[in-house]
This record gives C-alpha cells, structure tokens and sequence, in this order.
C-alpha cells in the first residue's frame, strides 16, 4: 500500500497530525476519521505493546489520517515487530547521531540494503498474498528519527543527511530537560535551538517534525517550516475537558 503520509512529505506539504497515547481502538478510530492528515500510536510513553498496537492500526485502516508508529526504542527488533504487524510510518526515539541513524535505516530495509527480518504470512504483506511486498516494501517505509537532546541537536546535520530517513522530528520536552530546562520547552533558549534545528534539516532536504500542545506553538511551528506538526495529545485533551467541566460545572 503507498504510503500517503510520505507522498505529502515529498510534495511539500504540511501535514497536521494528532498524538494518541489512550491505548484505545476506538479513539484511534475515531482519530483516523478526524480531518487531520496522520494519526501517531506512542508506545513509548504508554503502556501499548506490540500486540496492543495491531488492533490500533486496524482501526485506523477504517479512516484517512495516515497512521505512525512510535518504538520504545531504536531496537532493531523492535522495529521489525512493527513493521511486520503493518506500520509504515515509524518515528524512532532518542537518535543521538548519525551511526545510530543509519543503524535505523537498516532495521527497517531487507538484505542486503539492511538487516530487517524476513517472514511470509504478515499483515504487512496482507498475509503472504502480496507477493511483491519484499521487494517494494523500503518504498513505502516512512523513517523518522527523534533528536531530542543538545548533543542530538549538535549532530543535526549529519543525522539529517541519512540516506533513507525522510524526516527528522524534535522532542521539545527532553530536548528543554537536557538544555537546563525541565519542564520549560517554552524556555527561549530551547525555543531557539527548535527554530535552528528546523532550519538544517530542511536545508538537508528532509522534514522537520515536532509536537505541539497548544493551537498558538503549532501555527509558530509550521510557521518556522515544520512539515509535520502532532497538534496536541488525546490523553492531555481529555484531561484538559474534564478538569474545565469541573470547574465550568461548580462555578
């Protein structure tokens, strides 16, 4: 299946994305049915596994956001996992320079470009019955890779050079934490650092990725050429609605 997500990417165009860290096939669903253009499944900072991510990427199959994966790590084994149960869009966490970046390039290309496992009967490969998926599969991977500390930042260039990643996205939440500033990703001198990065990596022809929590930092974003913006977190909208009800409620 071509991968819409990285079609955009390539033609220039930004792409508005929400964040989903709920766990829930439904609100993936419900997600994937929403205007925006791509859907990401966190199994980082969530308690989603890998068999918890299958019934997240066959309900958004039933919508038109693209959907991401992200890894708890940038582990090979891991990343083969992923693919394997259908996710063509990855976006691996704490890439710290370029060996590590190209490390990740492999895991996601067969031999004798990578070091991807290879097996037959997979979702991704709808079952076995797509009988070219081995060797078209590279085409339609999205590889996105996080730099999210100074000394990733200090790298970006390089990292950003990789041949076979299409976008770099910056963590601005441990990016502030390794720049003095837990907490503070609004700090001027990260929001600074997150201009600059944006800069090199479109200069190194790929797309700069970041995730907002606010309507007033994701327009600053794309305004800054960000091409594809997470716009907030369902878990933090929820938490924000119920709380305000409370308050609303009680006043």
């Amino acid at each position: 299946m071509s991968n819409r997500f990285k079609r955009a990417l390539k033609e220039g165009k930004v792409q508005l994305g929400m964040w989903s860290a709920l766990c829930n096939p439904q609100v993936a669903e419900m997600l994937a049915q929403s205007k925006f253009d791509w859907v990401l499944f966190d199994a980082e900072h969530s308690p989603t596994e890998i068999a918890g991510l299958l019934p997240l990427l066959q309900a958004a199959g039933n919508g038109t956001a693209a959907a991401a994966v992200r890894p708890p790590w940038n582990d090979p084994v891991l990343i083969k996992r992923a693919l394997d149960i259908g996710a063509q869009t990855l976006i691996l966490p704490f890439v710290q320079n370029e060996e590590e970046a190209r490390n990740a390039v492999s895991s996601v290309r067969y031999p004798p470009n990578g070091w991807r496992g290879v097996a037959g009967s997979t979702r991704a490969s709808r079952y076995g019955r797509d009988t070219g998926y081995l060797g078209s599969a590279s085409d339609d991977i999205c590889l996105i890779v996080q730099a999210e500390t100074a000394e990733a930042l200090s790298h970006i260039e390089a990292i950003a050079g990789v041949d076979g990643v299409d976008g770099v996205f910056v963590g601005p939440s441990d990016l502030s934490a390794s720049m003095g500033h837990l907490g503070n990703p609004g700090a001027p001198q990260v929001q600074d650092a997150i201009y600059e990065a944006a800069q090199k990596i479109r200069a190194a022809g790929k797309a700069p990725g970041i995730l907002a929590t606010t309507v007033e930092d994701a327009r600053r974003y794309i305004d800054w050429g960000f091409m594809f913006v997470a716009c907030n977190v369902d878990l933090k909208l929820l938490i924000q609605a119920v709380d305000q009800l409370y308050v609303d409620v009680k006043a």
